[in-house]
């Protein structure tokens, strides 16, 4: 068996467009006509010229190869024009094609992935949700509304979801980690103490930043949100700095978590490494696949680390966490979006199941879903710009500071 041919879609799901302005499915096809999907997290170039880095990607280390040597083919993109060395870029396309070869692989042995990974450790996945605005509701108001974040964490736990995740403290500017303005700290406050009082001891407090703080600012907000005793402080100071997370954890007394920016093994060990990090939150579809992840969660044993897979992209993804999550001994917990995501479950004719909180072991060869094609063209991704985008301007210190949140503006 070889792969042969590939197909790419990138699909703009509908408003209000949680996951991120669009998704990139590679699909492989082998000479036995086993067809197998995968999904790329990477968002450093836009769609076309992504498009154009899978394709050479997949003809220059792929094509005509057995997808069961998924060892080989790492070592050759990571080895690519003599790099040795992490590029989110090249791995990211390299982690979606990784990806559909266990699919494929699944597929051609009629078992799930999680059973190529060692067997089932855990018969569901314990899921958290970001909370995200009702239809009714002003977008751009409840992102810096506490009550409203409130009422919809109580929503969530009613529903069954035993942790949730807000990020009030913005905003993600390219200029690096900034001390917090005082009204940010403030917020970040209010929104900790009105969810701890909607939710009680019910559910996990899960308080993600986007890496926009400089090491001093990251302590000075996470002292504050001490009292609500949050399960995580998710990535509060750039990711380009791995040795600074120690100084923080040293400062906090919460734990810190991070992981969705990183690429590879190689990165994750330099954190693990430098201490202060024991939960790692990889996006498969960035880190470099399947395999990656499974290693990244053996040498996180070892450290006494627990995974939590992040997921703001598109069901194939979320499929790709669920077979490790099933498959591992250190899996604290795993992002979905809301309950699995109403276009995200459309995509895949519902063929995950969530139930009660949890993320039910999918038993179906490969990745165990049926990825619409035909909805998939239906929703082309036209525009230029990136799944996602960090602001120009400073954090404003005078008038206070207001942020879109979890969806991107329609027009763009």
């Amino acid at each position: 068996m070889k792969l042969q041919d590939l197909e790419i879609f990138i699909v703009a799901p509908p408003a209000p467009g949680w996951g991120g302005r669009y998704w990139i499915f590679p699909k492989i096809t082998t000479d036995t006509g086993i067809v197998g999907y995968g999904e790329c997290y990477a968002s450093t170039v836009g769609p076309k010229a992504m498009r154009a880095v899978i394709e050479d990607v997949f003809e220059r280390h792929m094509q005509g190869e057995n997808p069961e040597n998924l060892e080989l083919m790492f070592r050759r993109v990571y080895s690519s024009g003599f790099t040795q060395r992490p590029d989110p870029t090249v791995m990211g396309a390299f982690a979606g094609l990784e990806i559909a070869c266990w699919d494929i692989l699944g597929k051609a042995r009629n078992r799930p992935v999680w059973a190529l990974l060692g067997g089932k450790m855990n018969e569901r996945v314990r899921s958290y949700t970001y909370l995200y605005p009702r239809p009714d509701q002003d977008a751009a108001e409840f992102w810096v509304n506490p009550d409203w974040q409130a009422e919809e964490a109580a929503r969530c736990v009613a529903e069954g979801f035993t942790a949730v995740k807000f990020d009030p403290a913005g905003p993600y500017t390219i200029r690096g980690g900034h001390n917090p303005a005082m009204s940010d700290i403030s917020r970040s406050v209010a929104f900790c103490k009105a969810i701890r009082e909607a939710v009680g001891d019910r559910a996990d407090l899960l308080f993600g930043t986007h890496g926009q703080f400089s090491t001093p600012g990251a302590i000075r907000l996470g002292r504050e949100l001490e009292p609500y005793n949050p399960l995580w402080y998710e990535e509060p100071i750039p990711p380009d700095n791995l040795l600074e997370f120690a100084e923080v954890a040293r400062q906090v007394r919460i734990p810190l978590a991070t992981g969705e920016r990183l690429t590879t093994k190689t990165e994750f060990g330099m954190l693990l490494r430098a201490g202060g990090v024991k939960i790692l939150q990889p996006a498969l579809g960035r880190l470099g696949g399947i395999l990656e992840a499974k290693k990244l969660s053996a040498i996180a044993e070892i450290f006494n680390a627990e995974m939590a897979p992040h997921l703001y992209a598109g069901p194939v993804e979320w499929a790709a966490n669920v077979h490790l999550s099933v498959s591992i001994p250190n899996l604290l917990i795993a992002e979905t979006i809301q309950k699995g995501g109403d276009f995200h479950l459309k995509l895949i004719k519902n063929t995950l199941k969530w139930e009660d909180g949890y993320i039910l072991a999918p038993d179906a060869p490969g990745l165990g879903i049926d990825f619409d094609e035909d909805l998939a063209r239906a929703h082309p991704y036209t525009g230029n710009c990136l799944h996602l985008q960090m602001q120009e301007a400073p954090c404003d210190y005078r008038h206070g500071n207001r942020f879109e949140g979890g969806a991107p503006a329609p027009s763009v």
